[in-house]
Parts: structure tokens; C-alpha cells; sequence
């Protein structure tokens, strides 16, 4: 008997929170909505998985948060433990680590009055960050969504 290795536990929880594309859509959508956003850019490539981009004028974030999004069950849609005070789409801080452990993602951000930040994760791992122009709000795009993980792009290319 042995421990699975993080990045091993992160891609079977990926499965769990993002079973296909369009649950990732849902999740990326939900997360522009609950920043308050009014206008909410959606662009898909061969199904969403060769390519899922969207973008969002809502109130974005620091590249601190960014960072903080980007790990497991980190919110900033639950200030206290009280749950049932839940008044947002999400909460549990699992879609974008979920979907940034079994795809590329490029998340870039700007909060007014500040500098937008760009983060790049690739199979859950950071290869690249650094500063972003763009207006204020958040855009996120995902590349190559299930690329290693053989098992479930098999599944979502079979006949159902």
C-alpha cells in the first residue's frame, strides 16, 4: 500500500469537479457571473476540447489571488465557515485547479486601478507568469483539455 502522489490525486479530483468540456464552460461561466460581470465573452474549438476561452468584465483579480485560485478549495466565495450563507454559483474552490491539472490554462486578470497579471499552468504545473495588458476582468483559456489523460478522451470520443 502506498500514498498516490499529489499530482496524481489532483487529476483524479479533476475528473470528479470537470467530466467534460462543457462542465468546464459551466464552471468558467459561473465564475464570470459571481465576479459580477456584465459582459461575458465565450469562444470554443472542436468542442471545447482542443480550445475554451472565456472573458469577463467583473471585477478580477490580484495576481496574489490568481495565484491563491489556482490551489485546491481556495475561495473568495466563502469569507466565513458559515456554509448556508452560501449566496453564489460556486464556492468550494475546485474548477480552475481542477481543470488547470488536466489541461494548459492561461489566466489573466486586472482589478481596477491595477496591473493585470497573466499565470500559465500546464497539467498543474506553472510555466509561466508575468504581467498582462488588458482591461479590467478575467480571462481564462483552456488548450488541449484532457491531453493526458488518455482514459477520458477515449470516453468522450466513444459513441454514447
Amino acid at each position: 500500500m502506498r500514498r498516490l502522489p499529489e499530482k496524481l490525486v489532483n487529476r483524479i479530483a479533476a475528473g470528479e469537479v470537470v467530466e467534460r468540456p462543457a462542465a468546464a464552460l459551466k464552471e468558467l461561466v459561473e465564475n464570470a457571473i459571481d465576479a459580477g460581470a456584465t459582459r461575458i465573452s465565450v469562444r470554443i474549438a472542436e468542442g471545447g476540447m482542443a480550445r475554451l476561452e472565456v472573458e469577463d468584465d467583473g471585477c478580477g483579480m490580484t495576481a496574489a489571488e490568481m495565484a491563491l485560485a489556482l490551489e485546491r478549495h481556495a475561495t473568495s466565495k466563502l469569507p466565513t465557515d458559515a456554509i448556508e450563507d452560501v449566496t453564489t454559483m460556486g464556492f468550494r474552490g475546485e474548477a480552475l485547479p481542477s481543470i488547470a491539472s488536466v489541461a494548459r490554462l492561461t489566466l489573466e486578470s486586472r482589478v481596477p486601478g491595477g496591473d493585470g497579471w497573466r499565470r500559465v499552468v500546464d497539467n498543474g504545473a506553472v510555466v509561466a507568469e508575468g504581467p498582462a495588458a488588458l482591461a479590467k476582468g478575467t480571462r481564462v483559456l483552456v488548450e488541449d483539455l484532457f491531453a493526458r489523460v488518455p482514459a477520458r478522451r477515449k470516453f468522450l470520443r466513444s459513441p454514447r
